[in-house]
């Protein structure tokens, strides 16, 4: 008796394990693969990962979809029979990517399963040279654009202060001298005054939004001179958006602040006339419990104005912002927007969209 429920146990054990060798009619030699460290500068690197038709059918691979545009996939699109072998292949391009990728490839049969593989590595990104990383020409220096971009600005806080790089590609000494055109609300210095040749430095550009008074994205044009003979005048924009900072919040204060909600802040005016005004309502609530306060509202186009019936609103009420869309002069698909600036600590800046499909 025991040695028949003995032979009883191997068999089903064999069983079991035979039937679960046949639930993968495809295996795959390798699954992952790690490319380890490769160079920006050598191109696109591919690996090939081989795979066995262990069923009693043939198979297609379908697709292949590669989790990322940096990966193109390359596949057996004939027909596998059984017992023999196909190929998935994955070219990563590393360009403009360093540092570590990890990305899949999904794949999709003909037996109506779905698979991935992985492919790995490290990036050693490209040595740039000083004209790929200071594009930008202004006489005997270059920077990396024509522009600077301060990013966020606090209009209760000091002055921001932002460093850009600048290269004198001359042979000679440049000094940078002292006056400059700018606002009262931006001062520009320069670290060294005096740049060696072939040697680096930078533009220090100084930003009070305080002095500057005002909300939301805003650009102006500065100028300075250098003693070269030529070119020895340049000019930038300076770009910012000013907010209020708010300090963290204790929760246990949180229930006693203004909040800002904008009730439906898309809409879609549809298929519009170009010698037509089109207008739109929104409701904007205070759902805090204390006073909102509307401190700007900013368009980001000169087809766009909106008016407040009220700047302050109380807890618990609402005002109604009109807005209006002049589509003269344009044509097509439009999509404009309003942000408005409050002293709600926990989304002071929110925005409105309007959109139109100006018609001829």
């Amino acid at each position: 008796m025991r040695l028949l429920l003995l032979s009883f146990i191997v068999f089903s054990s064999l069983t079991t394990t035979l039937n679960a060798q046949q639930v993968e009619p495809i295996t795959f030699s390798e699954k992952s693969f790690d490319f380890g460290n490769v160079k920006e500068v050598d191109g696109p690197i591919t690996h090939e990962f081989t795979f066995t038709n262990n069923s009693q059918e043939p198979i297609r691979i379908l697709n292949v979809k590669a989790s990322c545009g940096c990966t193109t996939p390359a596949w057996t699109r004939d027909s596998i029979a059984p017992g023999n072998t196909g190929y998935i292949q994955a070219q990563y391009n590393p360009r403009n990517r360093p540092g570590v990728f990890n990305k899949s490839l999904t794949i999709t049969t003909s037996l109506g399963e779905t698979l991935r593989l992985y492919i790995r590595g490290e990036v050693e990104p490209k040595v740039l040279t000083i004209e790929e990383k200071l594009r930008t020409e202004m006489g005997g220096i270059r920077m990396k654009y024509p522009s600077v971009n301060l990013g966020k600005v606090y209009i209760n806080k000091p002055a921001a202060v932002r460093k850009y790089d600048i290269y004198n590609q001359t042979d000679v000494d440049i000094t940078f001298s002292d006056d400059y055109a700018a606002p009262d609300h931006i001062k520009v210095s320069f670290e060294p005054k005096t740049l060696g040749s072939k040697s680096s430095g930078y533009l220090v550009v100084t930003y009070d939004a305080a002095v500057k008074n005002d909300y939301g994205f805003m650009n102006d044009r500065i100028s300075f001179q250098t003693n070269e003979p030529e070119d020895k005048v340049k000019e930038l924009t300076v770009y910012a958006t000013i907010e209020d900072y708010f300090a963290p919040i204790p929760p246990e204060e949180l229930s006693e602040v203004p909040r800002l909600k904008i009730e439906n802040s898309v809409y879609d005016f549809g298929r519009v006339s170009k010698e037509k005004e089109s207008k739109y309502q929104f409701v904007v609530k205070n759902t805090g419990n204390s006073d909102l306060t509307i401190k700007k509202i900013s368009p980001n186009c000169t087809c766009v104005t909106g008016v407040l019936s009220d700047e302050v609103i109380k807890p618990g009420g609402q005002a109604n912002l009109d807005v209006t869309f002049n589509p003269e002069g344009r044509r097509g698909n439009q999509q404009k927007s309003i942000t408005l600036y409050s002293n709600d600590p926990k989304s002071s800046a929110q925005r409105i969209t309007i959109k139109a499909y100006v018609q001829e």
